[in-house]
């Protein structure tokens, strides 16, 4: 690679990935069950928390920077800006709560509509908690349905004894890999490409014109 700083030589993307759903469907447990070995039980999130991880998938190293949103509605003042340059969303909902199913057609993924600056950016429907199986209030068949309906990809797993949970980014990162507008913004060169125009834009006019 070009660069000789090495820090640019440590992975090949950066991506930024978001995690949305209703408060309590599990996203910072998936999040830091990815991350970490630990399943522990976590307080809510207030506001705003990302952590970086890096990946090796489909032979190219990732840096990945995930975004965990809080669910409440009071924390959530500065939505459109967690949505600017995402190339993966993941959409989670708890197979024991049927609301927070509902809530992600009649809301989530509107508001991915709304916000996402990345018309190509990649959506995949989690179903979490999937170890509570005995308490399921939302079918497989029911999620993914409703993946195919709003085009993302689906899975469903459990925070808590980690199936799926590597998988989940994993497919992700994969997808987001298949779109070349994501690569081209993820790469390094994109981000110079894209700050190098920046400048040019805000450059004053260049001397007399047209006398």
């Amino acid at each position: 690679m070009g660069s000789s700083s090495g820090n640019n030589n440590s992975y090949d993307f950066s991506f930024k990935i978001l995690l949305i759903g209703d408060s309590g469907v599990g996203k910072s447990s998936l999040l830091v069950s990815f991350i970490s070995n630990s399943t522990e039980e976590l307080s809510p999130t207030i506001g705003v928390d990302f952590k970086i991880k890096m990946l090796t998938v489909g032979g190219k190293r990732l840096k990945l920077t995930i975004w965990d949103t809080a669910g409440q509605e009071r924390f959530r003042t500065v939505t459109s800006s967690y949505y600017r340059g995402v190339q993966g969303v993941i959409l989670v909902y708890d197979v024991t709560r049927r609301e927070t199913f509902t809530n992600l057609s009649d809301l989530w993924a509107k508001e991915v509509e709304l916000y996402s600056t990345n018309q190509a950016c990649i959506k995949m429907l989690v179903g979490n908690q999937v170890d509570r199986d005995i308490e399921r209030a939302v079918t497989r068949e029911e999620g993914f349905a409703l993946a195919q309906d709003i085009g993302c990809l689906f899975l469903e797993c459990s925070a808590k004894t980690r199936e799926n949970v590597q998988q989940c980014f994993e497919e992700l990162a994969l997808k987001i890999l298949e779109v070349p507008s994501l690569l081209e913004e993820g790469s390094t060169v994109g981000k110079r490409n894209i700050l190098k125009q920046k400048q040019e834009s805000q450059a004053p006019p260049r001397g007399r014109c047209c006398s």
